[in-house]
């Protein structure tokens, strides 16, 4: 059973900077490229959106119009976690930030990628705020 475990969340200033880790174990026969890992945000009171999906087939990213500039997802392999840079951090960032795993192959799409998503974490929280 493939198992999530999201870490680097807290407390920052609007403009300020924190990188999101999510650490994945458990793979059985297949490695981090047999799955897409995406970030989903929830913030109080809203539904679960997503953020952003790497895809385990090729390392692409993907990212919703609202981080476009601002977040990077990246992966790395050797250490099977799946990273978020998040820059210049607005207080609507503000929310508990989720990742999530799909097997390969599927089309990415951020605004509808929720419902592929077989595995979770627990999250983190992000709190953006002077």
């Amino acid at each position: 059973q493939l198992q999530l475990v999201e870490s680097g969340g807290g407390l920052v200033q609007p403009g300020g900077s924190l990188r999101l880790s999510c650490a994945l174990s458990g793979f059985g026969r297949f490695g981090l490229d047999y799955y897409a890992i995406g970030w989903f945000r929830q913030a109080p009171g809203k539904e679960r959106e997503g953020v952003s999906c790497i895809s385990g087939t090729d390392g692409s990213g993907f990212y919703a119009d609202s981080v476009w500039g601002r977040f990077t997802i990246s992966s790395d392999p050797a250490k099977n976690t799946v990273y978020l840079q998040m820059n210049n951090l607005k207080p609507e960032d503000t929310g508990v930030y989720y990742c999530a795993a799909a097997e390969e192959p599927i089309v990415i799409h951020i605004a509808t990628m929720l419902g592929d998503m077989r595995y979770w974490g627990k999250g983190t929280l992000v709190t953006v705020s002077s």
